[in-house]
């Protein structure tokens, strides 16, 4: 794929402010379903797109940022990490801490990038389970890819500890939790047994028990009764991890919701508005995912 084929679409009847989001592959995001809706049900003059950037490529289309046309965006995998190297000494305070950029911005002609993964993740429990944090204490994540980061964040930041990080490949665990020293402890899937009773949260942010991928099987007898059980997987809508939750009478919470919360702050610092997450919404992007 050359540069020319991932150039920004321009018309002569495009107005106000335009966003995008950037990933490779980028034919799956469902972000310009999110801001489009925003976008229609305020009025508001602009667009959201999708464009596909090549890893190779991406470190040169982001030196170039300012000259897109482009108000800002998201950035999604693989780029995560390269767009918070092009926005060194101009990132918030939790895309510092955990070096991956999700958000972008321009600022006196500059790029900026943020991080609102966390926040989408706090806000989906907020509204799926209020009151979830009122009683802190340990939890467990299982996987340590760019999602559990955030997820960490975002439990630290309500006071949950000590945060069990289960992964397959426990150095990988290591690495993660060294950014959360006295918080997050690494651990393997074996130790899963002795981890769970005490367990006030569970949250998956594996790819298992997505759509064409093996489920994610694990044992959740030892659970106390009033844990929580969060999956970030939200195709489908009810993973196999949350209908066995069900099943032996836990709380649960979709992943559906952090992704719509995650997109507010951008939209706001992009168009001006503030948007609310609404059932209207969700049923938007449940219908385009049914689609």
């Amino acid at each position: 794929m050359t540069t020319t084929e991932h150039a920004i679409p321009q018309t002569e009847t495009t107005a106000g402010p335009r966003a995008a989001i950037l990933g490779w592959p980028i034919a799956h995001s469902r972000s310009p379903v999110i801001h489009g809706f925003w976008l229609a049900e305020h009025g508001i003059a602009g667009t959201y797109e999708r464009i596909a950037v090549p890893p190779e490529e991406i470190a040169a289309f982001l030196a170039a940022y300012p000259e897109k046309g482009l108000v800002g965006g998201n950035v999604t995998v693989p780029h995560k990490e390269a767009a918070y190297r092009a926005t060194a000494g101009r990132t918030d305070a939790i895309a510092t801490r955990l070096g991956a950029v999700n958000t972008l911005w321009l600022e006196d002609g500059r790029l900026c990038g943020g991080n609102t993964d966390a926040h989408g993740f706090v806000a989906n429990l907020d509204e799926g389970a209020p009151g979830w944090d009122a009683a802190p204490g340990p939890a467990v994540v299982l996987g340590a890819g760019g999602a559990a980061k955030a997820v960490l964040f975002g439990l630290e930041s309500r006071g949950f500890g000590p945060i069990h990080l289960v992964n397959r490949t426990r150095a990988r665990a290591e690495d993660v939790a060294a950014i959360f020293p006295g918080t997050v402890r690494a651990a393997g899937f074996d130790d899963l047994p002795a981890l769970l009773p005490d367990a006030r949260l569970v949250v998956n942010t594996t790819s298992l028990g997505m759509v064409g991928q093996p489920p994610l099987e694990i044992d959740l007898a030892p659970l106390a009764a009033d844990a929580l059980v969060t999956d970030a997987v939200y195709v489908p809508l009810e993973t196999p991890l949350l209908a066995a939750a069900r099943a032996r009478g836990l709380a649960t919470v979709d992943g559906l919701g952090m992704v719509l919360h995650q997109a507010v702050p951008g939209f706001e610092r992009w168009f001006g508005l503030r948007p609310a997450v609404t059932p209207a919404l969700r049923a938007r992007l449940l219908a385009d995912i049914g689609g």
